[in-house]
């Protein structure tokens, strides 16, 4: 069923199909030759007035915010990638007798809000002071069919701001066009990344790429998307983690490889998960995780610098400080230290009792390392608020690590907490074939327990490390968490372009969704 056209989107149509009429073609393909950016131009005037120079000549092209029509003249708000202009436009500058219709579009409002224009003129100071661009040529360059929301302000107060989470998060072009500062995020977003990617290749790493479907959902404990290739007839993966593809290259000789992509994971969705997320896995020969933590502050450090000009970000209440060196502390330890229980020497019963005491649920079909990871999860994580490495978890708890060099049971593996939530996991990694056997082995009977996060034994993986990994140290980072801590933000989906959302209820919905829009 078509959806019915409100009366605004009426008016936008007519007003399109009058242009059209005058000869005035409103989605032309030719280029239009962009000089200058808006904050450039203000900021190259304020830093040039009053050297006598001649008004500088600019051609810019962005989307109209707003409009003012006084008599002959008509100021119109610009907002372009950078950021928004005015434009001081008169009737006798861009409707001499050759341009007549010119008339129409501008004066008689063919132009509505939204609309793509280009303005070629030269800049100047108004006389109530604000540094504007005087047009002698408009262009039509994109006709908007729909109303965008009017956020208004006044005395610092925002009124009818297009500010519903599910509206946000749906149309996100919309959010981007109407909301200052959301732009802002995802530009620090990309400023993360590509400094990361500086640190790897200015230290000698390569950046590779590895399957997404995948036969085997290994290298982290997690419930896999599972798909079907037709032409094999075999269901395959997304993969969950890039960990045993980029350690294979390490075995066939590569020193130091990295991978930024996407990873997916079919488990719950809230304010710090979603299905589809962003990771970063860094595997290095020859380092061990006491390297990988020096470099792992370095690294943060750096992005932090990178994004916000310091060393320390604003995350709601908190002030996170990501300057070297972060606090180190074994996860049996900060259990202790939280909870007053020392599980170190406890066997499993005398665990699954505390961690009821603890208020840890479904304890029963959990072994030693889940339900230290649960303990620790429940009663720990959400206090570190400043980085700090937990380290030292049991061999349970990590099936693809290294057993520790000197506590017996333990692996040298750490979490980077920050801001109560893990935001890192590395390992010293795990290359003696035969012991890696055994652990994929134990996950298989914890599978049988009831665990459906347990990894299934890859005999592919398997064979790779009988040909010998030399010492290796590897990380992940979570992307998405490291943009949420970097740009302040509350929520996973304030920093994903297009978090994932319930589908719509029905066609009704959408249509109230259009209603409340405008």
């Amino acid at each position: 069923m078509a959806t019915e056209l409100s009366e605004q989107e009426i008016v936008r149509r007519q007003n399109l199909q009058a242009m059209r009429d005058l000869g005035i073609n409103p989605y032309p393909a030719a280029e239009y030759p962009t000089n200058a950016f808006s904050t450039e131009i203000v900021e190259e005037f304020e830093k040039n007035e009053g050297n006598g120079e001649e008004p500088r000549q600019v051609c810019i092209a962005g989307r109209m915010m707003s409009r003012r029509i006084m008599g002959k003249a008509s100021f119109i708000e610009l907002k372009d990638s950078k950021g928004r202009i005015q434009v001081y436009v008169t009737r006798d500058d861009i409707c001499p007798e050759e341009n007549k219709d010119m008339y129409n579009v501008v004066f008689k409002k063919l132009l509505d809000l939204g609309d793509f224009i280009g303005i070629k003129g030269f800049v100047f100071r108004t006389q109530t002071g604000q540094v504007s661009v005087h047009a002698k040529d408009i262009t039509v360059l994109s006709k908007s069919l729909r109303p965008l929301p009017v956020v208004k302000e006044k005395d610092g107060q925002v009124y009818d701001a297009f500010s519903d989470p599910e509206l946000r998060y749906r149309q996100r072009y919309v959010d981007l066009i109407v909301n200052n500062g959301v732009k802002d995020t995802f530009l620090k977003r990309a400023t993360i990344i590509r400094t990361m990617r500086k640190v790897f290749d200015d230290a000698g790493f390569t950046e590779v790429e590895t399957p997404i479907l995948q036969q085997i959902a290994g290298g982290a404990s997690a419930r896999p998307f599972i798909t079907h290739h037709n032409s094999l007839n075999v269901d395959l993966y997304l993969r969950i983690a890039t960990e045993l593809y980029l350690k294979r290259l390490i075995v066939g000789g590569f020193e130091g490889v990295y991978e930024i992509g996407r990873n997916f994971r079919n488990e719950g969705m809230d304010r710090s998960h979603n299905p589809e997320f962003t990771c970063m896995e860094l595997y290095v020969s020859y380092k061990d995780y006491n390297w990988m933590m020096s470099f792992t502050e370095q690294l943060l450090e750096k992005i932090c610098i990178a994004v916000n000009g310091t060393t320390e970000v604003k995350i709601g209440d908190n002030t996170v400080s990501f300057k070297a060196p972060y606090r180190r502390l074994p996860i049996l330890d900060a259990i202790k230290e939280k909870t007053g229980h020392d599980l170190s020497n406890m066997d499993e019963e005398e665990m699954r009792k505390i961690a009821k005491q603890l208020g840890v649920e479904d304890t029963d079909k959990m072994g030693r390392g889940k339900l230290i990871d649960e303990i620790f999860g429940e009663t720990c994580e959400g206090t570190f608020i400043q980085p700090t490495f937990i380290t030292d978890y049991p061999v349970e708890m990590s099936p693809l690590t290294k057993m520790h060099r000197s506590k017996p049971g333990l692996t040298e593996r750490f979490e980077l907490m920050v801001n109560g939530k893990e935001l890192a996991n590395a390992y010293s990694e795990l290359n003696d074939p035969i012991d890696q056997e055994e652990r994929f082995i134990e996950q298989m009977k914890l599978a049988d327990k009831g665990d459906d996060e347990a990894m299934v034994i890859d005999h592919d993986f398997l064979r790779a490390l009988q040909y010998g990994m030399p010492p290796t140290s590897g990380i992940g980072i979570g992307i998405d968490r490291l943009a949420i801590l970097m740009t302040g933000q509350p929520t996973i989906q304030e920093v994903l372009l297009f978090p994932t959302m319930k589908p719509k209820a029905s066609a009704s919905q959408s249509q109230s969704e259009d209603a409340e829009e405008k």
